[in-house]
């Protein structure tokens, strides 16, 4: 299929007549039309199509029905009918009134094209392009961010369900493509074990013979892992997909004692980053986040705030769940400075903000990062008592370390940290601390014999003294407050676009759903920001109304947890 571009052309007379009159006071769609104009050309999709070929359906009108589809929350069956059947549609996308429209997998394939280049940002951003031009989108000012769990589109299985169904997906496929050879190859209780869905409630309840079922199960796959690799086998049966999976969950859970299969303890498991948890979608994996535990995927949404135009997102990223939100202040300001969307004043939750984020946002982008900093955990200051970094003076022309009592350190060395990030190690001589009276309050541990500090880089360290004192004021904390915004963008994500659970699996599909989620969010804040729609206020449930002023006045002033 090929495409042609073609420019958007004039709105037909008859649909703006018959739109003018069926929708007097309007609709999102015409509106957006009206102010924004035609937001997707043909041209900016012209690299998804071939050169020759049967003309495709326009690509910049099925960027815009994609994004519609997600304002409303419609299927694409939905979609492609309101194309064909709707007048306020038809007016946005600038067809006649008889247009046919197209079948509605075309949206699907279309998608498909987007992912495959990567090109879901495109939506977005053709958005935002508008909306710049019309003075809605104000950069260089506030921004904000927050991230949330995504759930995988494949269902959550428990430890025995997901094996289970990874061995049975591959004997699925292996009957597809070598029925002969596997036929041969099975054992006669597989088909009774791994011939319907596993559930959970077909497993015994007691632990023993869950671990015994477990067990079964390892050595059934090592069996059949055996036979594909074995030399008798038909040739390509290691690279079916689903082999590759069975090997790669295998290998996670499972090894050899002794010629017996067992599973891995825990320890011996690789780390949630690497550790598949589905053989439905491979590039999902598990997390957890204070009370939360999910399988799937985390989003990042970014927003400008502050002003009088309306919050609109400048940036979604995608990532998989275990990636943590300290290593993503550099991303997002990177892509926000690609684009030309960089705020001045960045506010962030305290999983964004870090010494080594604040003085990167700060010397390489002109951005102030903001955001509550971790607590203190050094264990000597937990119990509010012993000696913390504060304590000590820091020399950093001489290189060493002064502490309470007057004892200069005798180490200063170049580290690096358990992140892979540059720190300094500094040591006290034990025949200093030794025979010091505060020495308990210097060390956790009854056998050591002398203090030892990780210091940050120069620049880093002044970073972090100076954000830990400025966010002790009232007026930052006050100030804080405007982060909070965001989690009513989380919620709008929500929703109206399910934004909490991919529609699709993997990665790349999930993090297009996201974009189209963040523009489908921008153009109807647009169109309330048009029909001067107020902006949702706070809720307040009936009992908190009741509480008193004094003890509300005492919230305000103790600020943000």
């Amino acid at each position: 299929m090929s495409m042609q571009p073609s420019g958007p052309g004039e709105i037909p007379v008859e649909t703006v007549r018959v739109a003018r009159a069926a929708f007097r006071k309007g609709s999102l769609a015409i509106r957006v039309r009206d102010e924004l104009g035609f937001l997707f050309t043909d041209e900016e999709f012209a690299d998804l199509f071939p050169v020759r070929g049967k003309p495709a359906w326009s690509p910049g009108r099925l960027a815009l029905v994609l994004v519609l589809q997600f304002v409303e929350g419609l299927t694409d069956r939905q979609a492609a009918e309101a194309v064909r059947a709707r007048i306020d549609v038809k007016y946005a996308l600038g067809l006649e009134l008889d247009d046919p429209g197209f079948d509605f997998s075309v949206l699907s394939e279309f998608r498909d094209r987007l992912v495959e280049a990567d090109a879901g940002r495109r939506l977005l951003d053709g958005i935002l392009v508008a909306a710049r031009e019309k003075n809605l989108l104000v950069t260089g000012g506030k921004a904000r961010t927050d991230s949330t769990h995504v759930q995988s589109a494949a269902r959550e299985l428990n430890w025995l369900e997901m094996v289970s169904e990874t061995l049975r997906c591959a004997l699925n496929a292996l009957a597809v493509a070598a029925p002969d050879w596997l036929r041969g190859v099975a054992e006669p209780d597989w088909f009774r074990h791994y011939a319907t869905p596993a559930e959970d409630s077909r497993f015994p309840k007691a632990r023993t013979k869950r671990d015994e079922i477990g067990r079964r199960i390892g050595a059934d796959g090592m069996r059949l892992l055996a036979a594909v690799t074995s030399p008798d086998a038909p040739a390509g049966l290691r690279d079916v997909e689903q082999v590759e999976i069975l090997r790669q969950i295998w290998v996670q859970h499972f090894h050899l004692v002794e010629g017996e299969v067992r599973r891995r303890d825990p320890k011996d498991r690789p780390p949630g980053a690497k550790r598949l948890v589905t053989p439905y979608d491979t590039e999902a994996r598990g997390s957890v986040k204070r009370d939360t535990a999910w399988d799937g995927y985390k989003v990042h949404l970014t927003e400008t705030c502050g002003g009088d135009a309306p919050n609109l997102i400048t940036n979604v990223a995608t990532t998989a769940a275990p990636v943590p939100d300290s290593v993503m202040s550099e991303t997002i300001h990177t892509v926000l400075a690609e684009r030309d969307c960089l705020p001045a004043e960045h506010w962030v939750d305290t999983g964004y903000a870090t010494s080594t984020q604040i003085v990167k946002a700060r010397r390489e982008h002109g951005v102030e990062l903001h955001g509550p900093l971790q607590a203190v955990t050094v264990a000597q200051t937990k119990n509010g008592g012993g000696y913390g970094q504060d304590a000590f003076t820091i020399d950093w022309d001489q290189q060493h370390v002064t502490c309470p009592n007057g004892a200069t350190s005798t180490q200063w060395a170049l580290r690096s940290s358990q992140q892979q990030l540059p720190v300094i190690r500094v040591r006290f001589s034990p025949a200093d601390c030794r025979h010091c009276p505060a020495l308990r309050d210097c060390v956790s541990s009854l056998k050591a014999e002398r203090r030892e500090l990780t210091l940050r880089q120069h620049d880093e360290h002044q970073a972090l003294q100076q954000t830990r004192a400025l966010q002790q004021t009232d007026k930052w904390k006050a100030r804080y407050k405007i982060r909070a915004g965001v989690e009513g963008t989380i919620s709008q994500g929500i929703g109206r676009c399910g934004l909490r659970r991919s529609r699709y699996r993997g990665l790349a599909k999930t993090s297009l759903q996201h974009q189209l989620t963040g523009a489908a969010i921008n153009l109807a804040r647009i169109d309330a920001h048009l029909t001067e729609t107020p902006r949702a206020r706070t809720r307040t449930s009936h009992f908190a109304a009741l509480r008193p002023a004094e003890q509300v006045d005492g919230a305000k002033q103790q600020g943000p947890n």
